[in-house]
């Protein structure tokens, strides 16, 4: 990207910014009309995941990413990947088990379901968008 006009490479990060946006939007706005739609509120339990998913690798990681993807001998690093795979597993979990339980529908399971891939699709998109040499993660 060294060839493209320095304003335009601002306009096209500001677009994957935008797109970053977008994402997790569309990813509340289907977390919401899970519950909404069907008025029963208790898909909004898989919020508290959402919120605790990246809590191991704020804690444990810290600025330490690249750790994140390397075979590391580093127990933290280690404990931090496995309560985060535990927190997804839950993402999934809670919605399927309150559907087993009787308590949601088929369609709220869906609705609650395609928010995660929602959420998921937007976190690798934002590891993506760090890959470059760049350093995009100072507009967030």
């Amino acid at each position: 990207m060294a060839d493209i006009p320095r304003h335009l490479r601002a306009c096209l990060d500001m677009g994957k910014i935008a797109f970053l946006a977008i994402l997790v939007s569309g990813g509340i706005v289907l977390q919401i009309l899970a519950c909404a739609l069907y008025n029963n509120w208790w898909p909004m339990l898989s919020v508290i995941m959402y919120v605790l998913l990246p809590m191991p690798l704020l804690f444990f990681a810290g600025s330490d990413s690249t750790s994140l993807f390397n075979e590391s001998d580093n127990s933290w690093i280690n404990a931090a990947k496995f309560m985060t795979g535990a927190s997804a597993v839950g993402s999934i979990a809670i919605p399927s088990i309150l559907k087993h339980a009787g308590l949601i529908g088929w369609g709220a399971l869906a609705f609650d379901l395609s928010s995660y891939v929602v959420f998921i699709v937007a976190i690798l998109s934002y590891i993506c968008i760090g890959d470059d040499s760049d350093n995009y993660y100072s507009y967030i």
